[in-house]
């Protein structure tokens, strides 16, 4: 039973007629649960219980649409012949010996804070999302309901840290080329979807007047919200709520969800920092917006008790076009990449957050060493790379190595498991012995092929 302001609610209508089938019309909302019929109280007293802190573990995971141009940003091989280095030179950064390109000096003077991982191995070879948000390779058998992304399985295993904030927020925006989307919570089920305020849900997320619109509205919010308490007072007859409204409700009479998505709340001054961009143009047509805001947003959510971030940005499949297509493109969205990912490392370091919040950025696969006329880079499944910040690891450093025309790996192969297996050890769960069920009830690793924590950054 959920209790506020000391009074119970009941399953029976409110006094205006809002019925409980009404209440439930909060769409992606209504599957926050975490699966036990706990109240808000119980659900307090276990995490007194169990030490939860006020800042519990995150991770921030950003997707970077289309698979990027490893030898371009983080793996340059300035030496090589110009089909394959390309037009961009190597900085040095505040790693001693390590280098990336010149297109990113704001992250350049942060190096210090960063991971860069130049050999991850056991890419898929398609334009598809699923090995980036869950680390099980796509072509590789599943079990029935497929395999749930990485935050839904944190919130399986977890649950919300605080009563007031979902497990799992997916700020990805739906791009009209299927594959480039989120997997979803597959066997688990949709009590362990994101909350997704960018979705195609957004029009269910409405509760007596309370739409996605009007959580930017914190007047608007808080006056609907202290009607629909005083409807519920009125009433003192809904009991025996189940868990996922009980999650609803706490997030919808809660200050601190608004608060995390209305920017408006934020000092002009870090808005500035991150950068804007349109929502509404998503990059070719079937790519992801270019928003860095969505990297403040995320941040924002981190301190409103949100273990698991995901978002999706721009587009960096640029192939089809002549030798400077690419690299044209580069030069349009390199810069910003540079400003909002240097801007949330810095932020969370100033904000004490960097060793609570781990943060991810990758692709689908890296791109091919030799530069075509006719396609520029194509897809390369061989080896990719990756950035990590954050979380406490040990930073400043280069992960691995390719050969001199970054083609294969040559040293210190990564896997997808093994970076995964490193942010779950980073929540305080260790993935060599912790399962889940599928729908079989058969227990599953978190992890593919038993993949181990990476030494280097614990």
């Amino acid at each position: 039973m959920l209790t506020l302001n000391g009074r119970p609610y009941s399953r029976e209508s409110f006094c205006d007629g809002v019925s409980r089938r009404n209440f439930m019309r909060i769409g992606s909302l209504a599957a926050l649960g975490t699966g036990g019929a706990w109240s808000l109280p119980s659900i307090l007293r276990a995490q007194e219980s169990s030490g939860a802190g006020k800042s519990p573990k995150s991770v921030i995971m950003i997707y970077l649409v289309g698979g990027p141009p490893h030898q371009d940003m983080f793996d340059l091989k300035p030496e090589a012949p110009k089909e394959v280095a390309g037009p961009w030179r190597p900085i040095a950064t505040t790693v001693p010996g390590m280098e990336i390109c010149e297109a990113f000096p704001k992250l350049a003077s942060m190096a210090e804070r960063m991971t860069i991982i130049r050999s991850l191995v056991g890419n898929q070879a398609d334009h598809d999302a699923i090995q980036v948000f869950n680390g099980h390779h796509p072509r590789k058998p599943k079990p029935s309901g497929g395999w749930p992304q990485f935050g839904s399985m944190v919130s399986s295993v977890l649950g919300s840290a605080t009563p007031t904030a979902p497990p799992f927020v997916s700020l990805c925006y739906t791009c009209s080329h299927g594959p480039y989307n989120e997997p979803g919570p597959g066997f688990l089920g949709t009590s362990h979807a994101p909350f997704r305020p960018m979705g195609p849900t957004r029009e269910d997320m409405i509760l007596n007047g309370v739409s996605l619109e009007r959580l930017a509205d914190r007047r608007a919010l808080l006056g609907s919200v202290d009607q629909l308490r005083r409807e519920i007072d009125a009433t003192s007859t809904m009991k025996g709520m189940d868990a996922f409204t009980e999650q609803a409700m706490g997030l919808l009479t809660s200050s601190k969800l608004a608060e995390a998505l209305d920017l408006s709340k934020e000092d002009p001054r870090t808005v500035a920092r991150y950068g804007t961009g349109d929502p509404k143009i998503f990059i070719d047509d079937n790519g992801a917006p270019r928003v860095p805001q969505s990297l403040l947003v995320a941040r924002r959510l981190i301190e409103a008790g949100v273990r698991v971030v995901t978002l999706n940005y721009s587009k960096w499949d640029w192939h089809g076009g002549s030798y400077n297509t690419i690299f044209n493109r580069e030069k349009e969205d390199f810069p910003v990449f540079d400003q909002c990912v240097s801007a949330l490392i810095e932020d969370l370091h100033e904000r004490g957050l960097s060793d609570d919040c781990a943060v991810i950025v990758w692709g689908e696969f890296g791109r091919t060493p030799i530069i075509s006329a006719q396609v520029g880079r194509d897809h390369w499944p061989q080896v990719n790379c990756a950035l990590m910040a954050g979380g406490g690891f040990k930073h400043g450093q280069v992960i691995g190595a390719t050969d001199r025309i970054a083609g294969e790996a040559v040293s210190r192969p990564v896997t997808f498991g093994e970076v995964y297996a490193t942010l779950f050890h980073h929540l305080g769960i260790n993935a060599d012995r912790t399962t889940i069920n599928d729908l079989n009830g058969r227990p599953q690793y978190l992890v593919e092929d038993s993949a181990a924590v990476m030494p280097e950054l614990v």
